[in-house]
């Protein structure tokens, strides 16, 4: 497909490198998941151009370590659907990212269980297991940041994703509590809900969505992707790790147990 010719696939503004975030996260560090590509990338990079010591936990070896290296961070490579891997991870982190995900695209009644469960594992288990090593720490220091990688499909529902939205709605309710029980110590949890973002996950999925939806694969985008969004275009990754920055920063201390959508309008209909 040709971005030149397709709206639905133009790039979003380019961001301005001079004006990176001042280094206000030095001395913190940040467990990222799902940091080797993507949005998980892009929050590694931003994070540590904040001042930030990055862990950059994925279960792609090659790419973790490149991340890693141009992050200045520590690549830690965990299959995060095994809890006893996940349970390994460092518990000393100011901040936790946990954007980590995978999909799978087919109607209910022939959508494979352990599929399913891969999904739930990933996406609620593995937040819940890290959330609850690092929280001693954070209450501890009395400062504390979760930022939960979420998705419009946290808020709302679309048919032949039922594993996804599933864990997205879950994640929801779990950042909601860590935010009531955090809040005595200093600790924020929030929820960032973007769009279709242009990661290598939603371009995967585009064969898998026009077999589901009977159309031709070049008309995903706009038909399916973007058909609910008010601004015809993906989110950039790095649009999406601003957010989280923001949501770490002095500025968003009051900004706790909510949903911030990055969705293009989608949820105003």
């Amino acid at each position: 497909m040709d971005s030149t010719q397709k709206p639905g696939l133009r790039r979003g503004p380019a961001i301005d490198e001079s004006t990176a975030p001042a280094p206000f996260l030095t001395g913190r560090t940040a467990l990222i998941t799902g940091a080797a590509s993507g949005i998980g990338r892009a929050c590694a990079l931003a994070f540590a151009a904040a001042g930030a010591r990055v862990y950059v936990v994925d279960r792609a070896a090659q790419t973790a370590r490149a991340v890693a290296e141009e992050s200045g961070g520590i690549a830690l490579v965990v299959d995060l659907s095994d809890p006893d891997a996940v349970d390994g991870l460092p518990d000393d982190a100011d901040i936790v990212v946990n954007n980590a995900g995978l999909q799978h695209v087919a109607p209910v009644h022939d959508f494979p269980p352990e599929r399913f469960r891969l999904i739930q594992r990933v996406m609620v288990e593995a937040p819940f297991r890290i959330i609850r090593r690092t929280l001693p720490h954070m209450y501890g220091q009395e400062w504390g940041r979760i930022v939960n990688v979420s998705s419009v499909h946290g808020l709302r529902a679309s048919p032949f994703k039922s594993a996804y939205v599933t864990a997205k709605h879950g994640l929801e309710g779990l950042s909601k509590v860590v935010a009531l029980e955090g809040a005595p110590y200093g600790v924020t949890s929030n929820c960032i809900n973007p769009g279709y973002v242009r990661t290598p996950l939603v371009e995967d999925q585009i064969a898998a969505q026009a077999l589901a939806h009977g159309i031709p694969a070049q008309d995903v985008v706009e038909q399916v992707m973007l058909e609910r969004s008010a601004i015809k275009r993906l989110i950039e990754p790095d649009e999406v790790a601003r957010a989280a920055l923001w949501l770490c920063s002095a500025h968003s201390g009051y900004v706790t147990g909510t949903s911030l959508p990055l969705d293009g309008g989608w949820t105003a209909h």
